[in-house]
């Protein structure tokens, strides 16, 4: 099946290649070859790849930056992806779409289903619901999935800052206030491989909105205790509240999604995140 993927070094359209490239049609758009702030430019791109799939795994994903550039965040996570989505209904092609867990406050004491209330808090998470409302208001052949925590063996993610900043010999204090699922982007590939094999197969029932995590859930703390539990390394590591690390954007305190719709409308087991981490660090 001929798939064209927003995206080609960030973590999840990466993990896509792999996972995908023996045995579909894959083609990858990123910058330089598009700009997704250039909405103009996205029509014709698709036409020439002439898909029989879409995947945006493109985003603006500087969270802190956002609040400082709400017009162009909003642009790449809103204006573009209801692009792409008139597009695909132009031509009858389902799209898949990769949000976020900021889409929630954060305030919840239970993990988060697809129906909960969504308020973001943050611009960042503004432009994303933005981004979901736009693609579910022109596109009925549409599978959103909101994912969290998002890290691996390659590119930029809270992984390999841990392991950059622990390497320099520097003190680590992380919050430990913050509450979420950390999410290996091969898993999260996995889980899309799933989509793909049921858009080939025809089915009409898969469409609709998803959460899409690794299972389980910890802080940013545990996360981090972990990853250095497993590779036998002696840190410098303490726990500090939220408070203590203020940021330009608001994080949800609490931002743990409930999987089980995917999991049931796709027969789809998401492994525990502690799970995921150690494939990941086996792969360092």
């Amino acid at each position: 099946m001929r798939v064209l993927i927003f995206g080609k070094v960030g973590q999840l359209a990466t993990a896509l290649g792999e996972l995908l490239g023996e045995r579909e049609d894959l083609t990858f758009l990123d910058q330089p070859d598009i700009d997704l702030s250039d909405t103009a430019s996205i029509e014709g791109h698709v036409v020439s790849a002439a898909p029989e799939l879409v995947i945006n795994a493109a985003a603006y994903t500087a969270v802190d930056r956002a609040e400082s550039e709400p017009e162009l965040a909003q642009l790449i996570n809103a204006t573009a992806p209801g692009e792409i989505a008139r597009i695909c209904a132009n031509a009858s092609v389902p799209l898949v779409h990769v949000s976020t867990d900021y889409v929630f406050d954060g305030e919840a004491k239970e993990p988060y289903a697809e129906d909960s209330p969504v308020s973001p808090k943050s611009a960042y998470g503004k432009s994303k619901l933005a981004g979901e409302l736009a693609v579910q208001e022109v596109l009925d052949q549409h599978v959103i999935l909101r994912t969290a925590w998002l890290y691996s063996h390659v590119g930029h993610n809270f992984l390999k800052t841990m392991l950059r900043v622990a390497s320099e010999g520097k003190p680590l204090r992380v919050v430990c206030d913050q509450y979420g699922a950390p999410t290996f982007a091969w898993d999260l590939g996995a889980a899309l491989s799933k989509v793909v094999d049921a858009v080939k197969k025809g089915r009409r029932d898969i469409y609709g909105l998803y959460h899409a995590t690794n299972s389980g859930f910890t802080n940013w703390h545990g996360f981090a205790s972990q990853i250095f539990s497993l590779r036998g390394d002696e840190v410098d590591l303490s726990a500090i509240s939220t408070r203590e690390y203020p940021t330009p954007a608001p994080r949800p305190a609490y931002s743990v999604l409930s999987c089980e719709r995917f999991s049931s409308v796709f027969n789809h087991r998401f492994p525990d995140w502690q799970d995921g981490l150690a494939r990941c660090l086996a792969r360092l």
